[in-house]
């Protein structure tokens, strides 16, 4: 049975998408099976992983409002063992659209329930907002990755997810967990970082993650070229602390080996 990952923070700027993509190419890399399901509308993890925003190309849109299956929408990518439900800006609509519909909160869970047995792992990346979207996300994850920078006014909004997901625990999703903090665009050469990074120990204790990930040039570029870090540049700091945390995050868990996906190496051969 995979495990959902959420990538969520209502704050942007904090390395959100490049979590999302980065984590889910370590994983793949280190032989696990995984999908990245974009759930943000501006279709960043999309383009980041070499896919051209098409509104023609089934997307997390049609997942959502029961237009097609998860496994339809499903794209390999470049990296072996990685694969995409891709984005695109008409996601936006669905905001509108689902605020009348049965069971609102619950349909990627719903969609994304026959892929459990086909991914070791599976990693939502949630746009920056707590609206329907990111609901959604929460509601279908097992747990929730936080990255944050390591600065004062970062705790505020970290704060205000940590009460929303205490109210989806109580409302939809009960076993909901907050899978960990990562600290992104690191300095640890700054009194600045150090202080800060201090004082989130003492508030978050060990859901504060070890693996930091640093302010690294070839991580920032590798969006531009469609490529997670790793295929972009294995030997930089980003990639490699990518890889780090994708250890310390299956470090915590026994998994059970994934099926084969058939749906998407026979559809998309």
């Amino acid at each position: 049975m995979g495990r959902v990952i959420a990538v969520a923070n209502q704050k942007g700027g904090v390395g959100k998408t490049t979590t999302a993509i980065n984590l889910a190419a370590s994983f793949a890399a280190a032989e696990v099976k995984c999908l990245l399901v974009d759930c943000d509308p501006q279709a960043n993890s999309t383009g980041g992983l070499g896919f051209q925003r098409d509104p023609d190309r089934l997307n997390t849109y049609h997942v959502l409002m029961a237009e097609a299956t998860a496994e339809q929408a499903v794209q390999p990518t470049e990296l072996e063992g990685l694969f995409l439900v891709p984005s695109h800006r008409n996601l936006i609509g669905a905001n509108i659209e689902l605020v009348a519909a049965e069971e609102r909160e619950y349909r990627l869970r719903h969609a994304l329930a026959p892929m459990r047995d086909k991914f070791d792992f599976i990693v939502l990346d949630c746009p920056p907002a707590l609206d329907l979207l990111t609901l959604n996300a929460l509601v279908a994850a097992d747990s929730v990755l936080v990255p944050m920078q390591a600065e004062y006014f970062a705790l505020e909004g970290v704060s205000e997810l940590l009460d929303t997901i205490e109210r989806l625990r109580q409302s939809f999703n009960p076993d909901l967990q907050v899978e960990g903090v990562v600290l992104t665009m690191y300095d640890d050469r700054t009194n600045l970082a150090q202080q800060v990074t201090q004082e989130l120990k003492k508030f978050f204790g060990e859901k504060l993650l070890g693996t930091t990930i640093p302010r690294n040039i070839r991580l920032a570029e590798a969006p531009s070229y469609g490529k997670p870090a790793l295929l972009y540049d294995v030997r930089s700091r980003g990639a490699e602390s990518y890889i780090k945390l994708a250890k310390e995050l299956m470090d915590h868990l026994p998994k059970q080996p994934a099926t084969e996906f058939s749906g998407a190496s026979e559809a998309y051969k």
